[in-house]
C-alpha cells in the first residue's frame, strides 16, 4: 500500500570536482573503466559499444533485477548501507524515531507472525466493500481508500498551483488501471495480450486466495472495465502537455462537468471536505468516467474494488499473497525471474525505493545515512561544479543566434533563479505522531498511508514549503521541480562512476557535469520552457522564438524516432521529448563548463586519451544497463527516458566537439552533416 504520487519532470543528475592546476597529469587516473571498452568497435560508430560492450558481454542482470547498469549497481550499494542503518536501529535505537525504523523493520521480517494472521488484517477493509449500498456509496468510498495508500480510478492529492506557485491546489488525475499503461489494453501486440492474460490469473488467483466467489468471472469482468478505462484515458505524451493538464476547475463547476459524479462525498472521504477548487488535470477522462459508471452494476464495482484491495495489499500478506503479487508485476510484465531477498524489500518499504517514495521512514533513514555517507567537502565541490554550469549556460543563452534578445533576456532571468538543493534538505519530516509496532505490519502500513496523506491535506490552505524534497538523499536519482524551479541533486548518486572525487575533471564533467546540465535544461525543455523563473506556468516566449525552438525541438523528435530499440518497436520521440533535450543541452553546456575550467590551458594527456575524449568517454560510461526485454517493452510506452544506448549516442552525433574529439568524417555511422546537427540550448 503505498500513497499516489505524480511525478512530472526530470530524472538524473551528477557532481563533480575541480582539480586544482598544481596537480599533474601523472598523480591523476581517468576516471574511466577500460576494462568495459570493446576496441573493436569504434566510437565514430557507437560510442556506448566502445565504451561498454566488453561490459555489456560481460555482465548478467541479477536475478531479482528487470535491468542493470551504472544506477542499479550505486542503488545496491546504498541498499546496503541503509540495512547497516537500519539493523543498527533495531539493536540499539538511540531515539523514538530510531526505534520506530527497527521495529518497522522487524515487523516487515516477522514472517511467522504475517502467515499465522493471513488475512486477518484486511477483513475491515473487504467487509467495508461488502457492506456499500448503492454507487454513490462506492463513490465515496473510493475517497476513503486514497487515505490508506489503496488506488482507483481517481488520484486525488495536492500539489503547488502551476499558475500561482506559492499556493497549494488540490487535484485529480486519471488512473485505475493495473497494467504498466492504456497500450497494454488497447494494442494487439502479443506481449500485451499475453500481459492481459496474466492479469486475468493474477485477479482470479487473489480472489481463490482470499475465500472470493466467482473469481475468473470477475477477473474478465475487472479486465472489461479496465479497458474501458484505458479508453479514455490520455496517452502519456498528452499528459506531458503543461497548459493541458491545468484545469482550474470550482467545485460547483467540477459538478456541472460530471453530474453524475457525488464529488462531495469523494472529497469528504479523502479528508478534504468543504474545497473551493481543484485542478481537474485530465477532463475527459472524468467524463468518461462518469459514461462508465453509469452502466455499470454495484457488484462489479464491489468485485473491481476488493480487486485494488488485495493488489495493493499483497506484499504486505502471506506468502502466497506477495507471490501472486511478484509474479504478474515483476515477472510478468517486468521479465525479472526472482523475487527479491525479504530483507531487500524490508529496506525499500522502510527507506523508500525511488523518485516520490519516501517508503514508511524514509527521511528518518535519511539523516543517519547522510551522516554516515555524505561528506561536507562533497557539497562543497557540487556548489561549485553548479555555479560553473550555470556560467557556461548563461554564455550559451546569450550567444543563440535562433532566438531574439527580447527572449533571451527572460530565459537569463529564470536561470539566475534557479535553486540548487544538494545532498538533502534543510529541514526534515516529522513522524512524531506516527504509531509503529513492531507485531503489526500491515497496521503499521496502514497507519504509514493515513498519516503521510494526512501531510498532504495538511498543505491546503498554505504556502508552498519551499524547502521540501521530492526525493529521499540515500535515492540515486536527481531531478528538476518546474514550479519550484529548484534542481535537487540527493547525497548517494555524488560517487562513482558519476562522480569521482581523485580523478580528472574531463570524466567527471561528461558525468556528473552533463547531468547536473541536464537538470538545468528541463527548465528550458518542451514543457519546463512553459514555466517562469517563479515556477509559474506563464507564457515568456515571443511568437517567433516559440516558433523557432519547437521547429528545432521537431527535428529531435524525428531523430529519436528513427531509433528502434526492439524488432518493430520504436521510441516515442514526443514522449521522451522533455529528456532528450536536457541530455543533448546538458552535453553542450557541460563541455563548455569543462573547457572554460581548463582557464585555456591545454588539458592533459591521461591513458593516451585527451581532455575532449574522456568527457566524452565519462559520458558514454554512465549509460552502462541490460534490460530483460519485457521491462524494455513497458519502459518504451511508459519511461519518458530513452533507453541507455541512445541517451549515449544520440545526443552526441549533434556536438561538434565529438567530432572534433574523435575525428569524425563522412563514412562513419555517427556522422551528421553539419547543417543537420541540432543545437538547442
Amino acid at each position: 500500500m503505498r500513497s499516489f504520487s505524480l511525478s512530472i519532470g526530470a530524472t538524473l543528475c551528477c557532481c563533480t570536482f575541480f582539480v586544482a592546476s598544481s596537480v599533474s597529469a601523472q598523480d591523476l587516473f581517468s576516471g574511466i573503466d577500460p576494462d568495459g571498452f570493446d576496441k573493436s568497435v569504434r566510437p565514430q560508430d557507437d560510442l556506448y559499444k566502445h565504451v561498454n560492450g566488453r561490459w555489456l558481454l560481460n555482465t548478467q542482470i541479477p536475478s531479482d533485477k528487470s535491468n542493470y547498469g551504472s544506477f542499479t549497481g550505486l542503488m545496491d550499494t546504498a541498499q546496503e548501507n541503509i540495512r547497516a542503518i537500519i539493523e543498527d536501529s533495531a539493536k540499539a535505537p538511540s531515539n523514538d524515531n530510531e526505534r520506530k525504523v527497527g521495529d518497522f523493520y522487524n515487523s516487515f521480517m516477522n514472517v511467522e507472525l504475517i502467515e499465522k494472521r493471513g488475512l486477518d488484517p484486511i477483513q475491515d477493509e473487504l467487509t467495508a466493500i461488502r457492506e456499500l449500498k448503492n454507487l454513490d456509496a462506492a463513490f465515496a468510498h473510493l475517497g476513503y481508500l486514497q487515505t490508506v495508500g489503496i488506488g482507483g480510478p481517481v488520484s486525488f492529492f495536492v500539489m503547488a498551483d502551476p499558475k500561482d506557485s506559492d499556493s497549494n491546489l488540490a487535484a485529480i488525475f486519471q488512473s485505475g488501471t493495473s497494467l504498466p499503461d492504456r497500450d497494454y489494453y488497447l494494442k494487439d501486440d502479443e506481449r500485451y495480450t499475453a500481459a492481459r492474460e496474466a492479469l486475468v490469473d493474477y485477479i482470479a488467483q487473489l480472489f481463490k486466495l482470499a475465500d472470493q466467489p466467482y473469481g475468473r468471472r470477475d477477473a474478465l469482468m475487472i479486465l472489461e472495465l479496465e479497458t474501458e478505462l484505458a479508453e479514455v484515458q490520455w496517452p502519456r505524451e498528452e499528459v506531458r502537455n503543461a497548459e493541458k493538464r491545468y484545469n482550474k476547475f470550482q467545485i460547483s463547476e467540477l459538478k456541472t462537468l460530471t453530474p453524475g459524479l457525488p464529488w462531495d462525498s469523494f472529497l469528504a472521504a479523502a479528508g478534504a471536505p468543504g474545497l473551493d477548487q481543484i485542478n481537474v488535470m485530465t477532463p475527459s477522462f472524468f467524463q468518461g468516467l462518469e459514461k462508465i459508471g453509469n452502466k455499470l452494476n454495484l457488484e462489479l464495482v464491489k468485485a473491481y474494488m476488493t480487486f485494488r484491495v488485495l493488489d495493493s495489499s499483497a506484499p504486505f500478506l502471506p506468502a502466497k499473497f506477495e507471490a501472486a503479487h511478484f509474479n504478474l508485476h515483476r515477472k510478468q510484465l517486468a521479465g525479472v525471474p526472482e523475487q527479491k531477498p525479504r530483507w531487500k524489500r524490508g529496506v525499500e518499504a522502510t527507506s523508500g525505493g525511488g523518485a516520490g517514495d519516501f517508503g514508511v521512514l524514509g527521511e528518518v533513514v535519511a539523516q543517519i545515512y547522510v551522516a554516515r555517507h555524505f561528506k561536507p567537502e562533497a557539497k562543497k565541490r557540487m556548489d561549485e561544479l553548479v555555479s560553473n554550469l550555470l556560467k557556461a549556460y548563461e554564455s550559451s543563452i546569450k550567444d543563440l543566434t535562433w532566438m531574439t534578445d527580447a527572449t533571451k533576456k527572460k530565459a537569463l532571468a529564470k536561470l539566475a533563479k534557479i535553486t540548487p538543493k544538494i545532498g538533502y534538505p534543510s529541514k526534515w519530516r516529522d513522524y512524531s505522531q506516527l504509531e509503529i509496532k513492531a507485531d503489526d505490519l500491515f497496521g503499521n502500513m496502514t497507519r504509514a498511508a493515513k498519516h503521510e496523506h494526512q501531510r498532504m491535506i495538511n498543505k491546503l490552505g498554505k504556502p508552498v514549503d519551499r524547502e521540501e524534497w521530492g526525493m529521499t538523499p540515500q535515492t540515486v536519482n536527481a531531478y528538476y521541480r518546474p514550479s519550484g524551479n529548484e534542481i535537487v541533486f540527493p547525497a548517494a548518486i555524488l560517487q562513482p562512476p558519476f562522480f569521482t572525487a581523485d580523478a580528472d575533471d574531463a570524466a567527471n564533467y561528461g558525468g556528473i557535469g552533463a547531468v547536473i546540465g541536464h537538470e538545468i535544461s528541463h527548465g528550458f525543455d518542451d514543457q519546463g520552457s512553459k514555466y517562469d523563473g517563479d515556477g509559474n506556468l506563464e507564457n515568456w516566449w515571443t511568437d517567433e522564438d516559440k516558433e523557432a525552438f519547437e521547429a528545432l525541438t521537431s527535428k529531435l523528435v524525428n531523430q529519436f524516432e528513427a531509433y528502434e530499440a526492439l524488432p518493430g518497436k520504436t521510441l516515442n520521440g514526443r514522449l521522451t521529448l522533455g529528456e532528450n533535450i536536457a541530455d543533448l543541452s546538458g552535453m553542450a553546456i557541460a563541455y563548455k563548463a569543462y573547457i572554460l575550467s581548463l582557464n585555456g590551458k591545454d588539458a592533459p594527456l591521461i591513458d593516451e586519451y585527451t581532455g575532449s575524449q574522456r568527457f566524452f568517454l565519462g559520458w558514454g560510461q554512465i549509460w552502462r544497463r541490460l534490460y530483460r526485454e519485457q521491462e524494455l517493452v513497458r519502459r518504451l510506452v511508459t519511461d519518458p527516458h530513452s533507453p541507455s544506448a541512445f541517451r549515449a549516442n544520440g545526443p552526441v552525433i549533434n556536438l561538434n566537439a565529438f567530432y572534433e574529439a574523435f575525428d569524425v568524417k563522412p563514412g562513419d555511422k555517427l556522422y551528421v552533416k553539419p547543417e543537420d546537427r541540432i543545437q538547442i540550448w
